[in-house]
């Protein structure tokens, strides 16, 4: 094989700019769709341990459907099908008046897609709280409410911390479907390189190195957090 290295292409100012492009929409892409999964992920994940059975089952069917379709088929949804099925003002709005519709759609699509899975594990974190927890702070008189703000959500929240970074870490990852809608991500931004340049190992590596930078640099940050809200000497694990 017979292949001719050229690392100097992506250090030309061009082809650099676009790395850099690329990384800043990965990273807005993520963080704001973040953003959304965490507060919408949060309170389904509340609703689903709450007593109201109603209420329960429509956040269930909520995590059941966006966790079981693909992110890919999502975000096609969003970018092509919603417009054409809401009032023809607010589609043609979306279509050809709305700021960055590309980047809104992709934030909005991931961020509840993501919520969904961050739903699960406030739900579990919730779960895995002792039930006697729960019971001694009702026979003092609090409410449902109280019990939640006081004792099973600051309880919880810093249990599912570990679990937590991994879903942090899926969103910079899963941003590169952004792609597809034609978001130029740091993803579409390499395979934009390679295109122009025909030095495609040197674009996609840069990309891989710089996806792994992303995950270690989220890593340490989540396990500093991690390490700042451990409960001394609480496991989760009694009755």
């Amino acid at each position: 094989m017979n292949y001719n290295w050229n690392w100097s292409v992506l250090f030309e100012p061009e082809y650099f700019g676009w790395l850099i492009s690329g990384l800043g929409w990965t990273i807005s892409v993520a963080l704001c769709a973040w953003v959304i999964a965490l507060v919408v992920g949060s309170l389904i994940g509340v609703g689903r341990t709450l007593p109201n059975k109603f209420l329960s089952k429509i956040c269930t069917a909520y995590v059941e459907l966006f966790r079981n379709i693909p992110l890919l088929v999502q975000m096609f949804i969003w970018y092509f099908a919603v417009p054409e099925m809401v009032p023809e003002d607010a589609g043609r709005w979306m279509k050809r008046e709305m700021p960055q519709p590309e980047f809104v759609t992709a934030v909005v699509a991931l961020g509840l897609y993501t919520a969904s899975r961050v739903a699960e594990q406030v739900r579990a974190g919730i779960e895995t709280v002792p039930q006697g927890l729960r019971s001694a702070a009702i026979s003092q008189g609090m409410s449902i409410a109280q019990v939640y703000r006081y004792i099973l959500l600051p309880i919880s929240f810093r249990l599912i911390v570990p679990p937590m970074t991994s879903e942090f870490l899926t969103v910079f990852k899963n941003s590169s479907l952004a792609l597809t809608i034609g978001l130029l991500e740091l993803t579409a931004q390499s395979q934009q390189i390679a295109e122009y340049t025909f030095q495609s190992f040197e674009a996609y590596t840069a990309a891989t190195v710089i996806y792994v930078l992303i995950a270690l640099c989220a890593t340490v940050i989540m396990s500093l957090l991690e390490r700042q809200t451990r409960i001394p000497g609480y496991s989760g694990k009694e009755s």
